[in-house]
């Protein structure tokens, strides 16, 4: 009787997704403010802005861009196991629905996507690329595409996974459950970015509003589904 009322206890390990969630929006926050100090302020151009621009940029400021690369590689991975965690304790609480396997797959691609992104944003900074406007030009669609809208999209896949069957079984107060499918909502209407550029505005609103969701939603999703009925008693 002992061993059967411990187990609980033990399936209920690992890793604390909201600290995961903290982790990789840090990461991901650092890489964006060292980008800024180690180069004087400048951002990564648009890839919708000229050639010369762009490839000038990683010309000049190529040590900037690969040590920002670096944490946003950094980031992907602590998303990645975030998806993981939480699809197991999904499974744990007796979720049977098809949303946590969603919500695994977008955070594995939005994972895979953001390493992607980095990837590319490394390879721009090599100086036998850089010397190559057009090359480089290139690569900015690349990774601005896998980082951007891609990368969101995933996220927003995510979210709903967690929100959709938190919202259904009381996990998550109702309130909360309801802005993360909002923000899954935003999340997936920035691939409109591909033909519609104004709305580029959503990708930062889906990337980090998403993120904060998720770390807020780490914390507050529950180990078990006692634990949740003790909470609302």
């Amino acid at each position: 009787m002992n061993a059967h009322t411990t187990a609980p206890a033990r399936a209920a390990g690992g890793p604390n997704p909201g600290v995961l969630g903290l982790v990789s929006l840090g990461l991901l926050l650092g890489s964006l403010i060292s980008m800024a100090a180690l180069s004087g302020g400048a951002v990564i151009p648009s890839p919708f802005d000229g050639t010369g621009t762009v490839a000038g940029f990683f010309a000049d400021h190529g040590f900037a861009a690969r040590f920002a690369a670096m944490l946003q590689l950094g980031s992907s991975i602590p998303l990645g196991i975030y998806a993981a965690t939480v699809y197991a304790r999904q499974r744990r609480l007796g979720i049977r629905v098809p949303g946590p396997a969603i919500g695994l797959f977008g955070g594995t691609a939005a994972a895979i996507l953001l390493a992607v992104s980095a990837i590319v944003t490394w390879t721009q900074s090599q100086d036998v690329v850089s010397a190559n406007p057009e090359l480089t030009h290139a690569f900015a669609y690349v990774s601005f595409a896998a980082g951007g809208f891609a990368h969101v999209l995933g996220l927003g896949l995510l979210i709903a996974g967690i929100a959709v069957p938190a919202l259904i079984l009381r996990l998550l107060p109702a309130w909360f459950a309801w802005t993360g499918l909002v923000l899954a909502v935003l999340a997936e209407l920035s691939f409109l970015t591909m033909v519609l550029q104004p709305l580029q505005l959503l990708i930062p609103i889906g990337r980090f509003g998403s993120l904060i969701w998720l770390v807020i939603a780490g914390f507050l999703l529950p180990k078990t589904r006692h634990a949740r009925q003790g909470d609302r008693s």
